[in-house]
């Protein structure tokens, strides 16, 4: 099965007078990358939290989002005079290195995250509280959907590609085809052009034309290069086929392909045959771009 690097999952828990909330978004990435955003007292769960993704996602740039909301209704909240204080301090440090305005009001002050912190005597009860296990489940539930879409999502991509593999191996048999056409053309367009030059003044020799178009024939042979392709095509199809990662195996298929077709394009010297190339040069720019969003 095929993963596109791009998707989204969430989910909700409830526990302790809480609702916790997760939110899973990823993104194409060279790497599997992942940041995690959370209130900072689960901060000694990141470890377990990040491992549970690693499992889910190979590749891509996970963002991870983790909000925790009271469910008591009229919450009464206590000024967190440790978290105020860093802030002020915090300000200070910037005026002095940088000479700017560092201070702060009350209402900026009490805007910060976690100046305002629910009062003990109306905080929901969570101390001794497990939540490692609460949000590795919440957070699984929300890995899940976002494997599914991951899943649909690359399903599509992998069908494009094969389209674009099935365009690409019709030009190919063309370019089969054609390639043995492309001495007996020249062969016909040089006896021609000689015999237009001829005034009586030489006599056409025969085998320096054999020797030229045999040179020819060899410059302009592109039967190793198709030769090449078709297995490239053969190694395609079977990595669209499987389970494991595809994204950057391709891409490097695809490099290999270009460069075959290129050289193809360069080496042989025919309308038709340039015509095809083009075609196929068309096809993989757009599986290149198909390529680069599979994990």
């Amino acid at each position: 099965m095929s993963f596109s690097m791009t998707g989204y999952g969430q989910s909700a828990m409830q526990r302790g007078g809480y609702k916790i909330q997760f939110e899973v978004k990823s993104v194409n990435h060279r790497y599997c990358e992942v940041v995690l955003r959370m209130p900072r007292e689960w901060n000694s769960f990141e470890e377990g939290l990040r491992r549970l993704v690693q499992q889910h996602v190979k590749r891509g740039r996970i963002d991870v989002y983790v909000t925790r909301e009271s469910e008591s209704a009229g919450t009464a909240l206590a000024l967190d005079r440790a978290a105020a204080e860093s802030y002020i301090k915090a300000a200070e440090e910037l005026a002095r290195v940088y000479g700017i305005d560092g201070r702060l009001s009350a209402s900026e002050l009490l805007a910060l995250p976690d100046v305002m912190v629910p009062s003990e005597a109306s905080a929901p009860e969570e101390e001794n509280a497990d939540w490692e296990p609460v949000l590795l489940e919440g957070l699984g539930k929300a890995l899940e959907e976002l494997v599914r879409m991951r899943g649909s999502e690359g399903s599509h991509l992998s069908e494009d590609c094969r389209i674009r593999l099935d365009n690409l191996a019709a030009s190919h048999a063309e370019l089969k085809r054609l390639a043995p056409t492309v001495v007996e053309d020249y062969r016909s367009r040089l006896r021609q052009r000689l015999t237009e030059l001829q005034d009586g003044s030489f006599a056409l020799d025969e085998h320096r034309i054999g020797m030229e178009v045999a040179l020819f024939a060899d410059r302009c042979s592109i039967d190793e290069e198709l030769a090449r392709l078709g297995s490239h095509f053969g190694q395609c199809r079977e990595l669209l086929a499987g389970a494991e990662p595809k994204g950057r195996k391709l891409d490097f298929l695809i490099q290999e392909m270009n460069r075959e077709v290129n050289t193809i394009g360069s080496k042989a010297n025919h309308l038709a045959l340039g015509g095809h190339v083009v075609e196929m040069k068309a096809e993989l720019e757009k599986m290149r771009e198909q390529a680069a969003n599979l994990e």
